[in-house]
């Protein structure tokens, strides 16, 4: 039986009149979905990449279908100090302030560890952990100084909790995705801004499907309860839950957003 394909969710105004800055939003991924997930749900957004002709072609699809005052965008490297403060101050630029931070930006990578090198490995975890640091800084560090609720949410992954092989320097990054989100929530909670994670299991977009083996991608899906992945827009609607007062007791949690067989 071929599974059936789900069916978008309309907005409902769960962020309206909030600005949002989301890494990593460029193209058909987790990213590009959870702005524009966003904007429908009357959010304003300020979107990074690394990948510069990507961003500019997404924000342009962007600012015609929900209008130019509604999107900023700028190159970020989350590596960089300076570039990921530069992100941050276009929000209060062109957006007067900041409400959401979505730190989606990842890395990952296949090798056992009897053939990874230390650039591999550290490549890794200094996109995945070392970029959601540095941005949960800069995000924490302005929102601390607001008067009024923030949030912040992470993309971590079920691979931060089950193994796989080939994956050791992506697991021990989204775990350490997870464990900063928790210590992250303690310290941020003293002024009002929670910050939770989504940890999905498998989401197809173009980019996954050009680093993976079409027989590892039928063997995840294959895992799926539902018998197909998710759609990228499927973790975003969790995300806006998590950016949404809907969630507004929830902090230093992980969301799993799976179909996974236990």
């Amino acid at each position: 039986m071929t599974p059936k394909p789900p069916t978008p969710v309309p907005g409902h105004a769960l962020l309206a009149g909030r600005t949002a800055v989301i890494t990593a939003a460029a193209g058909a991924g987790i990213g590009g979905a959870t702005a524009r997930r966003f904007l429908e749900e009357g959010a304003r957004v300020v979107i990074g990449d690394a990948h510069a002709r990507r961003l500019r072609e997404s924000a342009a699809a962007l600012r015609d279908e929900f209008g130019a005052g509604n999107v900023a965008a700028l190159p970020c490297d989350v590596t960089d100090e300076d570039q990921v403060d530069a992100l941050f101050a276009l929000a209060a630029e062109h957006h007067g302030g900041l409400d959401i931070v979505v730190n989606n930006a990842g890395l990952g990578g296949t090798a056992d560890l009897v053939h990874m090198t230390d650039e591999q490995w550290s490549r890794v975890l200094d996109v995945t952990l070392g970029g959601t640091f540095r941005c949960t800084r800069a995000a924490l560090r302005r929102l601390k100084e607001q008067d009024g609720e923030g949030v912040v949410v992470n993309n971590a992954s079920v691979i931060g909790w089950r193994a796989q092989r080939g994956q050791a320097h992506y697991a021990a990054a989204k775990a350490g995705v997870m464990a900063l989100t928790r210590c992250a929530a303690l310290e941020a909670a003293d002024f009002g801004v929670r910050v939770n994670a989504v940890a999905p299991s498998l989401a197809m977009h173009p980019h996954l499907a050009k680093v993976t083996t079409p027989e590892l991608l039928a063997e995840l899906t294959e895992r799926e309860a539902f018998g197909r992945y998710a759609e990228p827009w499927e973790i975003a609607n969790v995300i806006v839950f998590l950016a949404s007062g809907y969630s507004s007791y929830m902090t230093g949690e992980t969301v799993s957003v799976s179909s996974q067989r236990a």
